[in-house]
């Protein structure tokens, strides 16, 4: 998924430590499509950029298709990052320039490995009426940031337990592992509890985590989170609790060891310089500008280059932002 927006911020992420749990609540964003479909992002926020490597969380609907427009991403570039794709209702195709095409299905997580350089397209299928679910990025550690791009698909088993049911799509946690590859230790699951359940799970105590409140209420070791919000658990425990309100509960668990490295993310790229963030904006542009001056019309017309072209997509390729007048600042 693309960062929609006109001036977006520079990030540089650098972790701190935190004495309990915090609550993080969202930010309305729009998407895009024909009525700018909206969606709630809680990472990255100015006191708190990552957990684990975890850099960007949006969590959108559920949206009625035939209000909202539904999702229409047109190709779009990335580097130094994975994108995690995750539903709970709705279909999405997925492109990218390495010529991989999948639909995004509820419980099926979309693993892309940006490396140094990819692009991809998502567009709900025209069958879907609602749509719901989650996009998130993952940093890339230096040592792999410069990586061929790559692409994974993962059906988890559903899991259960007295009053809950999970699928842990990356990483560890009740009992259960994915297979999907990930260049730091991660972890990402979806859960569900009935109404009044609570879960204590063994988790480990070197991950900081966080736990996003998709539907219902749920106090996370002891405080109390409404639907949207996202949970920061920091490092040091060695089990999480989840204790669903009168309504039940679903929630996203997410979780890694601090990223120990400060990145400077900047629209949707993710790099370590200035420098490097200019000249990623600028081969991505190079590649979408026709030999009039003027951004090809058709994706299809995209030159070859450090992006590549994502294959059978008429969309038009959408174009970088202008850069902010200040330099960006480099890692700390």
């Amino acid at each position: 998924m693309s960062n929609p927006e006109r001036e977006p911020d520079e990030v540089v992420c650098e972790g701190r430590p935190a004495a309990g749990v915090e609550l993080m609540t969202p930010r309305e964003v729009p998407l895009g499509g024909p009525r700018a479909m909206q969606v709630r992002r809680t990472l990255p926020q100015r006191h708190r950029s990552l957990i684990g490597a975890w850099c960007f969380l949006d969590h959108y609907g559920p949206d009625r298709v035939a209000e909202s427009g539904g999702m229409e991403v047109a190709p779009h570039p990335h580097t130094g990052l994975q994108t995690v794709s995750w539903l709970f209702t709705g279909e999405i195709e997925h492109r990218d320039s390495a010529g991989n095409v999948a639909m995004v299905r509820p419980q099926e997580v979309n693993l892309m490995t940006a490396g140094r350089g990819i692009s991809h397209s998502e567009v709900s299928t025209p069958e879907t009426t609602v749509l719901h679910g989650a996009q998130l990025w993952v940093a890339l550690p230096d040592a792999d940031r410069d990586t061929e791009p790559g692409f994974e698909h993962y059906a988890p088993a559903e899991i259960s337990g007295d009053g809950w049911r999970a699928h842990v799509f990356l990483g560890s946690l009740l009992g259960d592992s994915s297979p999907v590859r990930t260049y730091t230790p991660l972890l990402g699951a979806e859960v569900v509890l009935d109404p009044g359940t609570t879960l204590r799970t063994p988790v480990d105590p070197a991950f900081e985590h966080g736990v996003l409140v998709d539907v219902g209420g749920v106090a996370v070791g002891g405080v109390d989170a409404k639907a949207a919000d996202l949970a920061y658990v920091p490092p040091g425990a060695a089990e999480l609790e989840l204790e669903a309100g009168d309504e039940g509960a679903r929630v996203l668990v997410l979780g890694g060891p601090p990223f120990g490295e400060a990145i400077v993310m900047w629209w949707n790229f993710v790099g370590r310089t200035h420098d490097e963030v200019v000249a990623y904006r600028a081969a991505w542009q190079e590649q979408i500008t026709g030999a009039d001056g003027e951004i090809v019309p058709d994706s299809r017309q995209v030159a070859p280059g450090r992006f590549g072209v994502v294959p059978d997509q008429p969309l038009r390729p959408i174009p970088a932002p202008g850069l902010p007048n200040a330099r960006l600042r480099e890692r700390r």
